[in-house]
């Protein structure tokens, strides 16, 4: 007996194996018990039924790394870059002096719309990052609202703390000082907010000796380390993140053979960010050699007010596509699997007997038209555990 039929697929991407043609879908107490060929799926019961009438269905996307929680925007900075001004990452604290101004209410309304708009466009789990704060009390504020997008709207989430995004204007010529912060006021505070430690390793932010303190740190409260790495700069978190095991090295724009080497050899996912370095006009990571070394690649919006103000998943999977050289295939496996594996998601990102009934059903005859029609939203219904919530 099933909650939720989907009959008349036209395309089904399980990436648990090749896609099936003429399928069907059965779910269950918000996980499926069928993904098959039509006809073999078990029987319906009174639960509802849907006919997809030839339309592609594909895992809900899975979105590894965003800064969803944020006050203000960062528009004339988008603006000066494009006039030539160059990017060194210190917009952040202009969004840290919003952020802590921001009372936390104004915060979840303004990130309940992103989110709101980010299941339209079919995804249905997210990871949110902190690192807006850069003090206790607002990076406490903002993992809050972060937990409580997921009491309130349809859509998992998973916190990670980024209290080590860059050094506040007030320890700027100490970052010895605010790093003994995080790690002896901070995360034993935080660590019951979220479920991961976040690191940005880059030249001006924090670098290898000082990343790897915080995230043993973190390891001693029960954070998973996730590692901000070679974006700007060729810094060495790629490294620091094979050597600690962490859960995802991310950005990785200058990502080089030997990195990719480490991290598929540490099993640690590679979470690359194509509005990002699209935003900056810089080349795009290496995706491919990456796949070639073997590391599990993910793709995410890297949401943010300064450097990839994207919300969609389907524009990003036309930009790796487009400019990083991955295949329509390739691509979606990692905005969806990959992303599930970066985030230690196991029955995530996968259209399988088990799985969260997570998934989205494109009004397209093939995933390739996510890469093909960027700026068309072609989600037809979006379906979180298996209850019909956009469509």
């Amino acid at each position: 007996m099933t909650d939720l039929l989907l009959t008349g697929i036209g395309r089904l991407v399980t990436n648990s194996g090749p896609p099936l043609h003429d399928a069907e879908v059965a779910i269950e107490n918000g996980r499926i018990i069928h993904a098959g060929t039509g006809g073999d799926a078990p029987s319906q019961g009174s639960g509802e039924r849907i006919d997809c009438e030839g339309r592609t269905v594909i895992p809900g996307f899975v979105d590894a790394h965003t800064h969803l929680v944020f006050a203000g925007d960062r528009a004339d900075e988008f603006a000066g870059r494009l006039a030539g001004a160059g990017y060194t990452g210190g917009g952040i604290l202009s969004t840290v002096a919003a952020t802590r101004a921001a009372p936390e209410e104004d915060l979840f309304r303004e990130v309940a719309g992103r989110v709101r708009r980010m299941i339209a466009g079919g995804t249905t789990t997210v990871e949110v990052k902190s690192g807006y704060g850069l003090q206790l009390d607002t990076e406490l504020r903002m993992l809050r609202v972060a937990r409580r997008l997921a009491a309130e709207l349809p859509i998992t989430v998973r916190t990670t703390f980024l209290g080590a995004h860059t050094v506040p204007g007030e320890f700027g010529d100490d970052p010895g000082g605010y790093v003994d912060l995080v790690v002896e006021e901070m995360l034993p505070v935080v660590a019951s907010e979220a479920d991961y430690c976040d690191v940005f390793v880059e030249e001006g932010a924090f670098d290898v000796d000082q990343a790897r303190r915080i995230l043993k740190a973190a390891a001693a409260h029960g954070l998973a380390a996730r590692v901000h790495a070679e974006q700007l700069t060729h810094s060495g978190g790629a490294r620091l993140a094979a050597e600690l095991g962490a859960m995802s090295a991310d950005h990785l724009d200058l990502a080089t053979e030997e990195d990719a080497e480490a991290l598929a050899g540490a099993g640690v996912s590679a979470v690359l960010t194509p509005g990002a370095s699209y935003s900056l006009r810089k080349p795009q990571a290496p995706g491919p050699m990456l796949l070639d070394h073997g590391v599990i690649v993910a793709l995410a919006t890297d949401c943010n007010p300064g450097t990839s103000y994207f919300e969609s998943m389907g524009p990003v999977i036309s930009l790796a596509c487009v400019q990083m050289g991955l295949t329509v295939q390739q691509a979606v496996f990692a905005a969806t699997r990959g992303g599930a594996i970066a985030l230690g998601l196991d029955d995530h990102g996968v259209l399988e007997p088990g799985a969260v009934g997570d998934l989205v059903i494109l009004d397209a005859p093939s995933e390739s038209h996510l890469a093909y029609r960027p700026a068309t939203n072609l989600v037809w219904k979006t379906i979180k555990d298996g209850a019909v919530v956009v469509g």
